[in-house]
């Protein structure tokens, strides 16, 4: 059983969303790989993915990969202890 890693920052996930997300970074950073690969081949869905996902992160609607919300920290702290 893999254990997630540690909760991703709502922050840098929207300024990755804002200034790099043609390149699919922010979907990376979250741990959305298969998206990530799919918003760089398209450079952001021509623009349209790209602005779809600054809303969704601004709104804090999106969550990583393992549905978890995003944490409103610069650098969130790791969870401690195994479930």
């Amino acid at each position: 059983m893999t254990r997630a890693p540690s909760p991703r920052s709502w922050y840098i996930a929207l300024l990755l969303a804002v200034f790099l997300g043609w390149f699919g970074l922010d979907r990376f950073y979250i741990g959305r790989y298969k998206a990530g690969w799919l918003k760089l081949i398209t450079l952001g869905g021509l623009g349209v993915w790209w602005l779809l996902d600054i809303i969704l992160i601004a709104s804090e609607y999106r969550k990583d990969r393992w549905y978890r919300p995003l944490v409103h920290a610069w650098f969130p702290k790791k969870q401690s202890g195994v479930k």
